[in-house]
C-alpha cells in the first residue's frame, strides 16, 4: 500500500487538510494497522507526509522557500567547478568522477523505470561531483540543502523522457570535468541544475493544483 498511497500524495489526491488516520486507511486497504504504521513512516521519511499533533498529514510544496533553496543549490554545485577554474592547482579526483561515469553509463544501459525514489539516485550523483572537487564542507552545505528540497525534486522523476536525459546529463558532465573541460562542464552543469528547477515547479504546481480540486481521504 506504501506505493499506492504514495502515487496519491504525489499527485494531490490527498489533500493537505485531510488527517490520515490508521483505521481508515486499514479498512481502505483491507489490512491491518501494521503495514499502515509502516507506509506512514516510510512517506515521512520521504518527506511527503508530517507528523502533527493529532496524526499525519500531507506537507504542502512551498514553492517560495523552493526558488530560494534552488538558487542556493545552485551556488553550491557550480563553486565546486568554479573554485578549480578559479585556482589551476584544484583538480578534481579523478577515480570519484571516473567511478561515479561508470555507474551512470550503466544506467544509460539499463534506464530505470520512472520512479519519484530516482531522486536519491540523482543526489549521489550531486554529492560525487561535489566532494570530487575537494571541499567538504561545500559538499556537506549541498547535502543539507538536497534534503531539504528533496520532497518536491521527486516531481522530477515521473517520466521515463526525463529520467533518460538526466542520465545523458550526467554523463556529459562527468565527461567534460574528467577531460578537464571545466568552461563546458560549468555551462553543462548550469543548464541542468536550472532544467531541473523548470520541472520541478511546473509538476510542483499541477500537484497543488490537483490538492485543491480533490477532496481527498477522510
Amino acid at each position: 500500500m506504501y506505493l499506492e498511497l504514495r502515487e496519491e500524495v504525489m499527485g494531490g489526491i490527498v489533500t493537505p487538510r485531510v488527517r490520515l488516520g490508521e483505521e481508515r486507511l486499514a479498512q481502505r486497504y483491507g489490512v491491518s494497522r501494521t503495514p499502515v504504521r509502516e507506509a506512514l513512516a516510510r512517506l515521512a521519511t520521504d518527506g511527503l507526509i508530517e507528523r502533527r499533533d493529532n496524526g499525519f498529514y500531507v506537507t504542502t510544496p512551498n514553492l517560495t522557500e523552493l526558488k530560494d533553496l534552488y538558487e542556493l543549490r545552485v551556488t553550491l554545485e557550480l563553486r565546486g567547478i568554479a573554485r578549480a577554474l578559479d585556482d589551476p592547482k584544484i583538480r578534481h579526483d579523478p577515480q570519484l568522477i571516473a567511478t561515479e561515469l561508470a555507474e551512470w553509463q550503466t544506467l544509460r544501459a539499463n534506464p530505470p523505470v520512472p520512479d519519484p525514489l530516482f531522486v536519491v539516485v540523482d543526489e549521489r550523483f550531486h554529492v560525487a561531483l561535489s566532494a570530487a572537487s575537494g571541499n567538504p564542507a561545500l559538499t556537506d552545505a549541498l547535502i543539507a540543502v538536497n534534503q531539504k528540497i528533496r520532497r518536491v525534486r521527486m516531481y522530477d522523476f515521473l517520466s521515463a523522457d526525463r529520467i533518460k536525459s538526466t542520465i545523458a546529463e550526467h554523463i556529459e558532465i562527468l565527461e567534460l570535468v574528467g577531460a578537464g573541460e571545466l568552461d563546458l562542464a560549468y555551462r553543462a552543469l548550469y543548464e541542468h541544475v536550472g532544467g531541473s528547477l523548470a520541472v520541478v515547479l511546473r509538476r510542483a504546481e499541477r500537484a497543488l493544483t490537483q490538492m485543491a480540486l480533490h477532496s481527498g481521504l477522510s
